[in-house]
């Protein structure tokens, strides 16, 4: 009798916490409307995908985070959401992407995907080195139900209750961005000597060097065939923009090393994977040796960049989005 009532206890407490929702995914029958007080961006995202407003998305780590999807509305007319969750990898990025996509009433308009370092693992289970929720954007009901089983989960309650009833009204930035740049500047620790010193190091300066790739037969990337399915499920009149977000100029591996032949067979792979199954697929590629990536004044760290770099590349990607339409 007493586990029963127990329980019993506990399926009343998952249902009442799958009513409430505390991070608004959109499974409960009483709370439609996208909106949620502040939290992080890997459970705020869930509310911010559903969220009909957007048309459109951005998704990688703090490497995209930058861009803008307010400038990219008014310069392509499409309505962004930033998806982007600091240290996450392409496990991640999929998991929104399909998450994103599963929500659009109406078909979306462009995907702007981040492909960086992350996404050249040869790992095929593409293993996430930080916690995330993926049970937040499963399309299992019975892994969402054993997600809320969790204590964080618990805690949340209070403030859901809270901001549900009034009590707190502020919410979290519709549209995802966060402007780092501006923190950081006024914070002051990043543009110090400790960030300086950094930026002039150089990884690969003792790297052997090669007339040809010597790995070029050994390379896998499994993330390439992940992201040529998701092209593939796109309708026809959407764009994919992949970016591949720039390094200071010292922390690129030099040509001739096996590291950037690694790097430069990587990105062709999910290029080539992405464009064979969607035609209208760009590439943005801003991880080579460029005028800008050599200025130590427009990076805070070796692939953290600032704002003036971040515009340039804005740029690039509306004028792939303006061809590929």
């Amino acid at each position: 009798m007493l586990l029963a009532g127990a329980a019993l206890a506990l399926a009343l407490l998952i249902g009442f916490i799958a009513l409430i929702e505390p991070y608004d995914t959109g499974r409960s029958p009483f709370f439609g409307e996208a909106g949620l007080r502040p939290l992080g961006p890997a459970s705020a995202n869930a509310s911010r995908g559903r969220d009909p407003a957007f048309d459109s998305m951005i998704v990688g780590n703090s490497r995209i985070q930058l861009i803008s999807p307010e400038r990219l509305r008014k310069a392509t007319g499409l309505d962004f959401v930033q998806l982007s969750v600091p240290g996450s990898g392409p496990k991640e990025h999929l998991a929104l992407i399909g998450w994103f996509l599963r929500h659009r009433e109406t078909p979306p308009k462009a995907l702007v995907v981040s492909i960086d370092e992350t996404w050249c693992t040869s790992d095929p289970e593409l293993t996430n080195e930080r916690p995330f929720p993926f049970w937040l954007y499963s399309n299992d009901p019975l892994e969402y139900g054993r997600g809320l089983l969790r204590f964080d989960v618990l805690e949340e309650v209070p403030p859901r209750l809270a901001y549900l009833l009034g009590f707190k009204d502020e919410r979290i930035r519709a549209d995802g961005y966060w402007d780092y740049d501006a923190d950081y500047a006024a914070r002051g620790d990043k543009l110090g000597p400790a960030g300086r010193r950094e930026l002039q190091q150089k990884p690969y300066a003792n790297a052997r060097r090669y007339e040809s790739d010597p790995q070029e037969s050994r390379y896998t990337f499994p993330a390439a065939q992940r992201i040529g399915a998701v092209a593939a499920s796109l309708p026809e009149e959407a764009v994919l923009v992949l970016v591949a977000p720039p390094l200071h100029v010292n922390s690129l591996p030099p040509e001739g090393t096996e590291q950037a032949f690694r790097l430069q067979a990587c990105r062709d792979a999910i290029t080539t994977a992405a464009q064979g199954a969607h035609g209208r697929t760009a590439l943005v590629d801003w991880r080579m040796n460029r005028p800008e990536i050599r200025n130590p004044d427009l990076f805070f760290d070796r692939i953290h960049y600032r704002q003036p770099i971040a515009r340039a590349m804005e740029a690039d990607i509306v004028e792939a989005i303006r061809r590929q339409r």
